[in-house]
């Protein structure tokens, strides 16, 4: 445990717990609890999704980060670019201070639908022929 997290533990016992908003994490913190690598971490800041402070080499993550974090991961799961959840973002910030979220329109849910029944159009294909292929290597 690094010596920010071990004083961190050490100030909650002490003091109980902290408001959430005024938690701070390390990146191994949110690798851990989000399942995604410290690459990934550094990837999204590089991409302005994430702007921990840093005190020398080391990143500090706020709770606004953190919950950054799990608008973009949801994003990814619902299958938007990184490009398109930084853009809804980036409206959801100018919309004043309401919680991070991601700005979704009836249009562009529908688009997004659209889109990935496409893509399973497209794998259920592939995976038909594939199976095709293997029954004639069978036989």
């Amino acid at each position: 445990m690094t010596t920010i997290a071990k004083s961190r533990k050490k100030d909650k016992l002490q003091e109980g717990a902290e408001r959430t908003e005024d938690r701070e994490y390390l990146i191994s913190d949110l690798s851990r609890e989000f399942d995604v690598t410290l690459r990934a971490l550094r990837f999204y800041e590089d991409r302005g999704l994430l702007s921990p402070r840093r005190i020398g080499t080391m990143r500090i993550y706020s709770a606004q980060d953190r919950a950054r974090l799990s608008v973009v991961l949801k994003g990814k799961q619902l299958g938007f670019t990184l490009a398109e959840i930084q853009e809804m973002l980036e409206s959801d910030a100018k919309g004043g201070p309401t919680g991070v979220d991601l700005k979704l329109s009836v249009e562009k849910i529908d688009e997004q639908i659209a889109h990935l029944e496409a893509q399973k159009t497209e794998v259920e294909a592939a995976i038909a022929e594939l199976r095709a292929t293997r029954a004639k290597l069978v036989g």
